[in-house]
């Protein structure tokens, strides 16, 4: 197991000071596997992507297509039919945009968690492969789809200089999404009923997400029940690193919470169901 000791901490019990070990393996570890795997990763990532677009006229200009066309359908729908309008110096369409190409990856790359084992079980099953590569997949792919689309649509709403807080935002996003995605790669692999509730959460998640609407046009009432959404806190962060819309300390500081919650728990479950995989799958 990574781990680090922590002698300078003699007055913390030894349950607590496993769980800082193993924070601190689950931050780091995907850092040295990538490291460590780079050439694999690279070349697994460029076999995911060509695959996508494999016989078609276009090729893998596709992979960069398809996302620029969902943004140009949102933005058609809601600035020229919607015609929605808030008050603010963002327009809605900016907003939106802006906050929905970070949520399509974030979605993506959780619900493509859950089967990444599955889809490349054949390759590890008969062949000494290191599994701790694979959660890794599907935040860098579907990142390589999206944040050129989103490099380019912040360098057109805010200008060129903006370009620096996109890229930023997919790092924060990527870092951020890696503890969930070794979670759902082991819970996926061994309850495959997940599969089928996790996109169904998402979709409720989605809606009580500020992304459609501002969080202004929620009750009053129900406001406040914002802080239980990270993904809520996430929205308004990257609001207010492109706009300067307002951001409280919450909204920093409780993603970061969550995600330090899952470090722990993520790198001990793959580490021990690592062994199983095989005979599983």
């Amino acid at each position: 197991m990574i781990g680090t000791n922590c002698p300078q901490c003699p007055s913390l019990s030894r349950t607590a000071r496993r769980l800082l070990e193993l924070t601190v393996a689950g931050f780091l570890g995907p850092w040295r596997v990538l490291r460590r795997e780079r050439e694999l990763i690279g070349l697994l990532v460029r076999r995911d992507l060509l695959t996508r677009t494999s016989g078609t006229l276009f090729g893998w200009g596709w992979t960069l297509a398809q996302p620029a066309l969902q943004v140009l359908a949102f933005w058609f729908l809601f600035e020229f039919v919607l015609r929605v309008k808030v008050p603010g110096k963002v327009a809605f369409v900016d907003y939106f945009l802006t906050a929905i190409i970070p949520w399509l990856f974030l979605t993506e790359t959780l619900l493509k968690s859950l089967s990444v084992m599955d889809e490349y079980s054949a390759v590890y099953r008969r062949t000494v492969f290191p599994l701790r590569v694979l959660p890794l997949l599907p935040a860098l792919v579907t990142g390589a789809l999206y944040l050129p689309i989103y490099v380019l649509l912040v360098a057109v709403l805010e200008g060129f200089p903006a370009i620096g807080k996109a890229v930023l935002i997919f790092l924060v996003l990527w870092v951020g999404v890696m503890p969930a995605a070794y979670l759902l790669a082991i819970s996926g692999s061994f309850v495959k009923d997940l599969r089928q509730v996790f996109p169904f959460l998402l979709n409720l998640v989605f809606f009580v997400t500020p992304i459609i609407y501002l969080p202004e046009m929620l009750p009053a009432e129900i406001r406040p029940l914002l802080v239980l959404n990270p993904f809520a806190d996430l929205i308004a962060a990257i609001h207010g690193l492109l706009y300067n819309t307002p951001v409280t300390l919450g909204n920093v500081l409780r993603p970061v919470l969550w995600w330090m919650l899952l470090l722990a728990p993520s790198w001990m479950l793959f580490h021990r169901a690592e062994p199983h995989l095989r005979e599983l799958l």
